[in-house]
């Protein structure tokens, strides 16, 4: 996916400034696709260009105008044209499954530590997810349109966190079991 079809989405829940929309990215979207704020002004003003979005200045008191943005017809085209085409499965890119592979060059700690480190980032992460879900969809079985939509993304966001965190504590607990084994067998730490 195109950073121009994540603003395109964006734009047609809410118009938006660019710095709203980098606003929202990092409080909701971004969860989701990240972009930085630089990212963003550089794709809408490319958007602007392709006649995606239609931009309206306005004034503002003591400051320097701002656009609006918009989705298009040309804009509308395109996200109808984006939705239509299969989505390849995306490759998943884990800093911490390579280092998981790598444990036995290193020490053990520092790895259960990094797992622990990541266990709780996205147990936080999955809180919050919940804290929007009770706050922003009280009654989920009544939703339909876009707040559907926007409420199957967001559990699906809830579940993945939930499946992180389950092999997280997979993880912890074997490397935790190995570590007493190899203690263990080796209780002066003389094998690595």
């Amino acid at each position: 996916m195109a950073l121009e079809h994540a603003l395109l989405v964006s734009l047609t829940e809410r118009a938006s400034s660019g710095y709203d929309l980098a606003q929202r990215f990092d409080k909701s979207i971004g969860f989701f696709w990240h972009a930085t704020h630089q990212q963003i002004y550089r794709v809408l003003k490319r958007m602007d260009e392709q006649g995606w979005v239609d931009a309206e200045t306005v004034p503002q008191d003591g400051r320097p105008d701002k656009k609006v943005y918009t989705v298009s017809d040309a804009g509308r085209a395109e996200l109808v044209r984006w939705i239509a085409e299969t989505a390849d499965l995306e490759p998943l890119r884990s800093d911490l499954g390579v280092k998981l592979r790598a444990a036995s060059l290193g020490d053990p700690e520092v790895i259960i530590a990094e797992v622990q480190r990541h266990r709780d980032q996205h147990a936080h992460r999955l809180d919050l997810y919940r804290a929007f879900e009770k706050k922003d969809y009280p009654a989920p079985d009544a939703l339909t349109g876009p707040k559907l939509h926007q409420y199957l993304v967001l559990r699906g966001g809830i579940r993945v966190e939930e499946g992180f965190i389950d092999w997280c504590d997979e993880v912890l607990d074997a490397l935790k079991r190995d570590t007493a084994r190899s203690q263990a067998s080796d209780p002066k730490g003389t094998r690595r």
